[in-house]
C-alpha cells in the first residue's frame, strides 16, 4: 500500500500511460500515521501546500508578476549568501542540533 499526492494543476492534464505521482510514500507495517507524517513532510518541502493555497483564489496577473519577482529576488539573495559563505566572506551557518 502507498499514499500519493498530486498538485492541483496536474488534475487538468491528461494522464500519460505509466505516469507516476509526484510524491509517493510506501506504508510499512500498516503504520498509516507514520506514512501520513512522511507525506506531509515531503509535500511541505516541495511547496505543494503553498501551491494549493495559491490556487484557492484567483490571482491577478499583476499580483502574479509581483510574487514571481519577489521569489526570484529571494532565490538570488539566497544564492549570493551561499556563495559568500563558501568563499569565506560570511561565517558559515551554525549546524542545527536534532
Amino acid at each position: 500500500m502507498f499514499l500519493s499526492a498530486r498538485l492541483p494543476s496536474e488534475r487538468t492534464r491528461r494522464a500519460v500511460k505509466g505516469e507516476r505521482p509526484l510524491v509517493q510514500i510506501f506504508v510499512r507495517d500498516n503504520n498509516v500515521d507514520q506514512a501520513l507524517k512522511a507525506l506531509k513532510k515531503k509535500m511541505q518541502r516541495e511547496g505543494s501546500f503553498r501551491e494549493m493555497k495559491r490556487h484557492v483564489h484567483y490571482e491577478k496577473p499583476s499580483e502574479k508578476r509581483a510574487r514571481q519577482k519577489a521569489e526570484a529576488v529571494r532565490r538570488a539573495r539566497k544564492l549570493a549568501r551561499k556563495r559568500a559563505q563558501r568563499e569565506g566572506l560570511l561565517p558559515m551557518p551554525k549546524p542545527r542540533g536534532r
